[in-house]
């Protein structure tokens, strides 16, 4: 009997254990654990330009009514160019924003970096503008001159492949680095010989500051627009992402729709003439599309040239940080 009951105590003991392994297993496996992605934040940080179409979408605040029936407040950074607001989204104090394509290429090439790519939008205008009195009249005219341009912003690769159009490298000029605004003051106070910008910085600077395209990137390696997120955030809360580019999208539809309509609200915002809004409007493409294979091709083609040139501290895979593509 003492036998029987001590083999009866341990087999029941057995089953205990295997129904508690049971039900452990289950709840680690269970929806409830894989339900982060469909959870909603309690905060949406965006990093914006003023040369974006975010300055368009936080004004209208449409991502404002979208995610606010699901309890998310949204906040707005601005930022001057594109490699500050990456520099923000490394160190995680914004979530989603809009750069060009040379600023995300050194963003993922940092160590730790949490970028990822999200979508895509058309070039904007780009070009090297000089002084209409000025001798300088062609690329090659360049060497030896001051440049002025953002360091590691979407003009820093304009420059570079428009140099090498004649021949030059960056070490053939004299590089001056400086944000759209103090690049304004310097050329205009003839401290700098040329200025690689985009627009509306560039609108304004041909409609206003008598100024001669020196070189556009037309004809240049294409540098798209991107949409990038912080990695954690956009795989943990990615409805917010296809919230962000939803509307985005339908941004660009009413811009392009009513031109005239979003160059008051944009002059308004940015204190830009209408008139220079109304020319950076006219030139540039619409829409925000998934990732393509031409897209990434493309943003590669910078990466491996800036980790050629020693711009970047190691090789990188523009698709190891894409979260989609067609």
């Amino acid at each position: 009997m003492k036998r029987r009951l001590l083999l009866f105590s341990v087999l029941s003991a057995f089953l205990l254990l295997a129904a508690c392994g049971q039900e452990r297993s289950a709840s680690l496996s269970s929806p409830k654990q894989s339900a982060s992605t469909d959870s909603w934040p309690k905060e949406l940080h965006v990093g914006f330009q003023k040369s974006s179409f975010s300055l368009f979408l936080k004004e209208k605040g449409y991502l404002e009514k979208q995610l606010q029936k699901h309890g998310v407040q949204v906040k707005w950074f601005e930022f001057q160019s594109g490699p500050p607001l990456l520099e923000a989204l490394n160190a995680g104090q914004i979530d989603i924003g809009y750069v060009g394509g040379a600023p995300a290429v050194l963003a993922q090439a940092n160590p730790g970096s949490k970028l990822v790519y999200i979508a895509y939008e058309p070039e904007v205008a780009r070009a090297i503008i000089v002084p209409k009195t000025s001798p300088i009249r062609t690329v090659a005219d360049l060497k030896g001159k001051r440049v002025a341009f953002g360091k590691g912003s979407s003009a820093h690769y304009t420059l570079l492949t428009a140099l090498e159009t004649a021949g030059l490298t960056l070490d053939d000029i004299s590089q001056v680095y400086l944000q759209p605004a103090e690049a304004r003051t310097a050329f205009e106070r003839g401290d700098v010989d040329a200025w690689a910008i985009w627009d509306p910085f560039l609108a304004d600077a041909e409609v206003n500051g008598g100024v001669r395209v020196l070189i556009d990137a037309n004809g240049l390696p294409k540098q798209y627009g991107l949409i990038v997120g912080r990695k954690e955030y956009v795989k943990q809360y990615r409805k917010v992402a296809d919230v962000v580019i939803k509307e985005l999208g339908k941004v660009h539809q009413e811009i392009q729709s009513s031109p005239d309509e979003a160059a008051r609200l944009l002059a308004k915002e940015t204190k830009i003439g209408e008139d220079i809004w109304k020319k950076t409007l006219s030139r540039r493409g619409y829409g925000v599309f998934p990732l393509t294979k031409e897209v990434i091709d493309a943003q590669q083609r910078i990466a491996d040239r800036f980790y050629e040139l020693g711009l970047i501290p190691k090789t990188i895979k523009v698709r190891d940080a894409v979260i989609a593509e067609q």
